[in-house]
């Protein structure tokens, strides 16, 4: 029999949910929070459901000190945004530099335009700052071939994620890195997009 998963509730909504299925915080030692994406960090944890009203709300009614028991430093609504974002971020990068470590990285229009063409691209990176028409053309040919497509970060970040100069256009070629790539800008797109509303 499989064990039934940790379930914890959403101090915002009060949903119960998976622990995995949820943002956990905790404590630094000052008692400042600090939002813990891999529900690695050390202490008691609180939690809001993965989305940015529910983080914005559980801040507004200051259920963190109340999850906490006491004073807690830096729980601001638009603070603890940008660092889950940020943090989001981070992880993607990450995922996209360990992608070509391990050779599933394919960068430069050219070659990433044949890679789109002659499949077994998994995911198309689209710099945030390429030229619109550059970006129509790839996009095009992405939508064309079921290929997601991302834009998230610009031609200099693309580039030193490789180790190289400036990238407009990559692609993550079908790999395991490919559905953890996604997950995470699933979690992404609930703060990034509602935080942009």
């Amino acid at each position: 029999m499989t064990k039934a998963a940790p379930q914890r509730s959403c101090l915002a909504c009060r949903e119960t949910k998976d622990k995995g299925e949820l943002l956990r915080f905790v404590l630094a030692p000052d008692r400042t929070l600090v939002p813990d994406l891999q529900n690695k960090l050390p202490g008691r944890g609180a939690y809001t459901c993965m989305k940015a009203a529910c983080l914005k709300l559980a801040a507004q009614k200051k259920q963190f000190a109340r999850g906490f028991k006491g004073e807690v430093l830096g729980a601001d609504a638009e603070g603890l945004l940008k660092q889950v974002v940020h943090k989001l971020e981070e992880r993607i990068a990450s995922y996209i530099s360990l992608a070509n470590k391990a050779g599933k990285v394919v960068s430069g229009s050219d070659q990433v335009q044949e890679k789109l063409k002659k499949g077994g691209a998994g995911l198309l990176f689209v710099a945030t700052d390429i030229s619109p028409d550059i970006g129509e053309k790839f996009r095009g040919l992405a939508k064309l071939k079921e290929v997601p497509c991302i834009s998230l970060f610009t031609k200099e970040r693309l580039g030193e994620l490789l180790g190289k100069e400036l990238r407009s256009v990559l692609v993550v070629m079908e790999s395991g890195f490919v559905g953890s790539i996604e997950l995470e800008m699933e979690k992404y797109r609930n703060f990034f997009e509602e935080e942009r509303e």
